[in-house]
């Protein structure tokens, strides 16, 4: 079998440079593909889809989510992104670059003959004492800290498109995260998720207005309900409050007059039968899921009762946890005790359309932001950014610790890997010493996005630090080194810790393959860009 190739039956594979060559270069293009979005000289990009929707941002995540990636080790990029912003909800661009520059350096070392082995085994030791000094220069932040607080929402929404408008935004934010932090044994905890965000086409930024309760984008389904229930009773109903259709086929012969009215007395009954038993539950408001028929909504009028219909389920889903309302499968399970409970509901207008506010709810504690912008794509990138700052703020109030940002943190990490690096023995040193250069990119790309030069930059920062002034970064508006926490700017400190892992592990992941295999049986040929594979006998 001396002539037989690496393939083997008729599995289709690639020799193990070339895959692991591949794998690299498909993750050094998405990490190109948004580098030049990073900090707040960023560009934005326009992503354009089939049908010619086209969303403009600079967001690292949701670039990448909209983008269309065939390549699987692309897709680990793209996922690195993606628990960024689950995680963190910032830092996604700079988790993006960091692959692909951990990828880059990678690669110069086996090209030098290290194996890849050895080289994830340094950028996991790096890695872990990259985070345990990350956690020497960081610094304390309390709920009561409002202006370091404020200082960490700017940070975040500057270079977004609301930018100009950061100072505003800021303020609206953390009014927002702070009107639904809960103290419990563990420490603090904030879910962001409790936080509505409504957009609203028309008007200024300016108008965006916090409410501190729960806001839901439907209108009462008659004009003629109470606009306004105090001592709200909550039904939540999944199931359509209409006559219940036969799910079988079925033909009725009628023959006479009275037959049809009684057939119309009988759809009339079981809807009114179904109004009596909301009512009689003490409900004064109900939000369906599905439909309500003309004939319910004349019954739950007269009745006194506001109601809305069509209510999506993430919307029911947060109406069940502020209100402590159960939601019903069928009528007939309707309990009085299951009901939620609010102190006011009513029917706002907001710039032309009406909306339904809840205030003062049971349960928890609910804050909405409803968003104002001169277009669709400026509400849209709008929502982005404030995302962004909310998440932010919600981490650090968990974490109590934040770094300075413009690059220091990255600088002060490389400066201290490189010294360590030096006291490890054989070729794990080498891993080590590159992992150190690929923290790097991140300063670098901040100077090169602001049109400055990135080497005079580099050691500029580096001269900085070796001084011992760890807080140092670059200004991107002036172009100086200075001082980033009296320039007030501020990262959570589990912005960098989750880039720096998530970026390792996917990198090493993608170092470990040694071989791409187009699996049988699924029918599909290999991605674009792929190694084709070698078939010669």
């Amino acid at each position: 079998m001396a002539g037989q190739s690496y393939a083997l039956g008729n599995r289709n594979k690639s020799r193990a440079r070339d895959a692991q060559s591949i794998n690299i270069l498909a993750g050094k293009a998405v990490a190109k593909a948004v580098r030049t979005t990073l900090g707040p000289k960023g560009m934005d990009k326009m992503l354009v889809d089939g049908l010619g929707d086209i969303v403009i941002t600079n967001d690292g995540a949701t670039i990448l989510k909209e983008m269309d990636i065939e390549h699987p080790a692309a897709k680990m990029v793209v996922e690195v992104s993606k628990t960024q912003d689950d995680e963190v909800g910032d830092g996604t661009t700079t988790a993006a670059v960091l692959t692909g520059e951990l990828l880059t350096k990678a690669e110069e070392l086996m090209d030098k003959g290290v194996h890849p082995t050895i080289i994830s085994a340094g950028y996991r030791h790096a890695a872990e004492k990259a985070v345990e000094i990350l956690k020497t220069i960081t610094i304390d932040v309390s709920t009561d800290d409002r202006e370091t607080l404020m200082k960490l929402a700017k940070t975040a929404l500057t270079g977004k498109a609301a930018g100009e408008y950061k100072d505003f935004l800021a303020e609206k934010a953390l009014d927002a995260v702070l009107s639904v932090v809960e103290e419990t044994e563990e420490g603090i905890k904030v879910d962001v998720d409790d936080i509505t965000i409504e957009k609203r086409d028309g008007g200024s930024i300016l108008d965006t207005e916090l409410v501190t309760g729960l806001v839901i984008d439907k209108e009462r389904v008659r004009p003629n309900m109470p606009k306004k229930i105090e001592d709200a009773k909550i039904l939540l109903a999944s199931f359509a409050i209409e006559f219940q259709k036969i799910e079988k086929s079925a033909e009725i012969k009628i023959t006479s007059p009275d037959q049809m009215n009684l057939f119309v007395e009988q759809e009339e009954k079981m809807v009114k039968e179904m109004v009596d038993k909301i009512v009689a539950s003490g409900a004064n408001v109900v939000f369906c899921q599905k439909g309500i028929d003309d004939l319910a909504q004349y019954y739950l009028e007269k009745a006194g009762i506001y109601a809305c219909r069509r209510i999506t389920k993430s919307d029911l889903k947060k109406l069940s946890k502020a209100t402590g309302a159960t939601l019903f499968q069928d009528v007939t399970d309707i309990r009085t005790e299951d009901l939620g409970a609010a102190e006011v509901v009513e029917e706002r207008e907001i710039h032309g359309s009406k909306m339904t506010f809840l205030l003062g709810c049971k349960e928890v504690k609910t804050a909405s932001l409803i968003l104002h912008g001169g277009t669709t794509h400026i509400v849209d990138s709008l929502k982005r950014a404030l995302n962004d700052a909310l998440c932010v703020i919600g981490v650090a109030l968990e974490d109590k610790k934040i770094v300075a940002g413009g690059g220091s943190p990255e600088i002060e990490l490389a400066l201290r890997l490189r010294d360590y690096a030096a006291t490890l023995k054989g070729r794990e040193q080498l891993a080590v010493g590159k992992f150190a250069e690929a923290l790097e990119i991140i300063p670098q790309t901040l100077a090169e996005n602001a049109g400055l030069d990135p080497i005079d930059k580099l050691i500029d920062l580096r001269a900085q630090h070796e001084q011992g002034n760890k807080n140092m970064g670059l200004d991107v508006y002036t172009g100086k080194v200075v001082d980033m926490y009296e320039n007030n700017v501020l990262e959570p400190l589990r912005i960098k810790t989750q880039a720096i892992n998530a970026a390792t592990e996917a990198t090493v992941m993608i170092l470990r393959i040694d071989d791409v295999v187009a699996a049988t049986g699924r029918g599909g040929a290999m991605p674009p860009g792929m190694p084709q594979p070698d078939m010669d006998m």
